[in-house]
């Protein structure tokens, strides 16, 4: 999976294939015709409230996959800056990062081919360094 170049549509359409739900049902869920749901799968992305009734309906969470790609891909924060007031936000807070498998491969691929050092991923990445030595033990 490329976490890099998300192209919805065609990730909802392969998930529609593998639980065989037939058009006509699709249709009447999304309140739409066929040429609707068409361009659903042709579309790079999709509005959100559009999104969950797709996660609903086909038991599966689509908004992961663009958690993955800031995981992977978004900027490390810069360490250097010292903040003297916590913004308020008026989200959530998630207390831990999400961590798949796909994400799990892909740091200890870096860390075996020499790409990275464990020192660089846990800086870069911050993931806890008892985390990572975790991970190394159980997918060595």
């Amino acid at each position: 999976m490329n976490f890099l170049d998300i192209h919805i549509g065609a990730l909802i359409d392969i998930k529609v294939r593998e639980k065989k739900i037939h058009l006509d049902r699709l249709c009447k869920f999304f309140k739409c015709t066929e040429q609707k749901v068409s361009d659903m799968y042709k579309a790079k992305s999709l509005d959100t409230e559009c999104l969950l009734k797709w996660c609903k309906l086909l038991e599966y969470d689509f908004f992961r996959i663009y958690s993955q790609h800031l995981i992977l891909y978004s900027p490390p924060g810069n360490a250097n800056y010292k903040s003297f007031k916590k913004p308020v936000s008026k989200l959530p807070q998630f207390r831990k990062n999400i961590y798949t498998k796909e994400i799990i491969d892909f740091l200890l691929a870096m860390i075996r081919t020499g790409e990275k050092t464990k020192s660089q991923v846990i800086a870069e990445y911050g993931i806890p360094k008892t985390t990572l030595y975790k991970w190394l033990e159980k997918y060595a």
